[in-house]
């Protein structure tokens, strides 16, 4: 159970990355960790331990939502356990609100595991990654059954959407496809589920206006802004945050590849309206993960 102060926090950061477990093991193998590191020019220490990230949003009072990426079945890789990132959130209950990561291709047992990790563990929300998973959202044979459980429950499902930093300059990327974030197919599972509380993640490049066309027609569909600086935000996207989507996007900065520093300050530098910008950096957030009352 969080013990999150809304009132005194800066911000809300609903998309940060657990990127190594307590016995040093991190969810992507070294090439492809590698490879991302080069592509955002990380800052800093790119693999902090949780304890470190907890550390590091409590000095800036800040809150963050933090997760895995659970892509075993693609990649042979083991996730960070969602058990551990579940515990570190309940140590750290005053900045870090648990979401988890369950590979699709899991089937019954991950549909099981994800009603445990929100009714034993209070995990808020499940991070999909359907580049890196290799599946299409709306493929009904995959991971309908594991969006029933969520949507009951009351969890978020957060989905990553566009182009991804993850395999970029290595030979085919990786083998990892991009056609599996087109937002658009997220459609298909707000249709299929009108209850479900849905975050599409980033700038959705090079699908973004389907992204700000399934956000204003799906009352259920948000749209997070991690893992682009502001400065690079396509123009239709400050257009739509500033009007349309005041009330449904969010902070999001994608660390610890994107800082949670770099991307605020960059963010002052934008046209957002006044009255805007708390919506962005905390309320909205807030609002959905119940952390106040609608």
């Amino acid at each position: 159970m969080t013990s999150i102060d809304v009132e005194e926090l800066v911000a809300i950061d609903v998309h940060t990355h657990a990127e190594v477990s307590s016995k040093g093991h991190s969810s992507l193998d070294e090439d492809l960790h590698d490879a991302s590191s080069a592509y955002f020019k990380v800052e800093g220490k790119r693999k902090p331990t949780l304890q470190e990230t907890a550390a590091y949003y409590r000095e800036r009072k800040m809150a963050a939502v933090i997760f895995t990426v659970d892509a075993e079945s693609a990649t042979g890789t083991a996730p960070v356990p969602n058990e551990e990132v579940a515990e570190a959130a309940a140590a750290n209950a005053d900045v870090l609100i648990p979401f988890a990561s369950i590979d699709p291709f899991r089937g019954r047992a991950g549909v099981k595991q994800a009603r445990r990790l929100v009714e034993e563990y209070g995990v808020k929300g499940f991070k999909f990654h359907p580049s890196i998973q290799g599946f299409f959202p709306n493929d009904r044979s995959v991971a309908y059954d594991l969006y029933e459980v969520i949507e009951e429950t009351g969890a978020i499902a957060l989905f990553h959407t566009g182009q991804t930093g993850i395999g970029a300059g290595v030979p085919g990327g990786g083998g990892i496809r991009l056609k599996y974030s087109n937002p658009l197919h997220v459609d298909d599972v707000a249709a299929d589920f009108p209850h479900l509380k849905i975050i599409l993640a980033h700038p959705s490049f090079p699908w973004q206006d389907e992204a700000l066309a399934v956000a204003t027609h799906k009352p259920g569909v948000h749209i997070d802004l991690s893992g682009w600086s502001p400065k690079y935000f396509p123009p239709q996207l400050v257009q739509y945050a500033n009007t349309l989507l005041k009330d449904k996007v969010l902070f999001g900065s994608d660390f610890p590849v994107l800082t949670p520093d770099r991307w605020l300050a960059d963010f002052e530098k934008l046209s957002i309206k006044d009255e805007v910008k708390p919506k962005i950096l905390k309320e909205n957030a807030a609002r959905l993960l119940g952390l106040t009352k609608p």
